[in-house]
């Protein structure tokens, strides 16, 4: 399954942040880092749901850039 993540820049690392899987996190020195360590996240997050036997959430949300030309 791939699932989206959001990748925030923080003022001393970057974060991120599954949206279809609520309370799954990571951080990072860097932005590949963070991208790294959300894998794991999300890997032992769904491991957990399923030993709890709690639902899984499939992949719905996607996402996209927007570019917004500098008002001027």
């Amino acid at each position: 399954m791939e699932y989206t993540i959001v990748i925030e820049q923080t003022p001393r690392d970057f974060s991120a942040f599954a949206p279809d899987l609520p309370g799954c996190v990571a951080t990072g020195a860097t932005r590949e880092e963070a991208v790294r360590e959300m894998g794991a996240a999300i890997a032992f997050h769904i491991e957990s749901l399923r030993e709890h036997r709690e639902p899984i959430s499939a992949p719905r949300c996607t996402a996209a850039v927007v570019d917004v030309a500098a008002a001027g």
